[in-house]
């Protein structure tokens, strides 16, 4: 008697249920939804703000980013 695996049938039906996904999308070209591209531009937007708030000391050490002196204290909140 021989024990059969259950893990690679169910491993082809993903599969066909990925490719289901992906099968239609190839006829119709390379295209992205308005939505998807607008959330990834502000994730990657606030991605950067966060990096540079991060690493603003070193960035002010070599120069990339101005140490705010050159500000008139005017213009500065109260």
């Amino acid at each position: 008697m021989q024990i059969q695996s259950k893990a690679l049938p169910q491993s082809f039906s993903l599969r066909r249920e990925i490719q289901s996904f992906i099968a239609p999308a190839e006829g119709q070209g390379e295209t992205s939804h308005p939505l998807l591209v607008v959330s990834v531009v502000v994730l990657l937007t606030l991605f950067a703000i966060v990096q540079i708030d991060l690493h603003s000391a070193q960035l002010q050490a070599i120069g990339l980013l101005s140490h705010g002196s050159g500000i008139d204290p005017v213009f500065l909140s109260p």
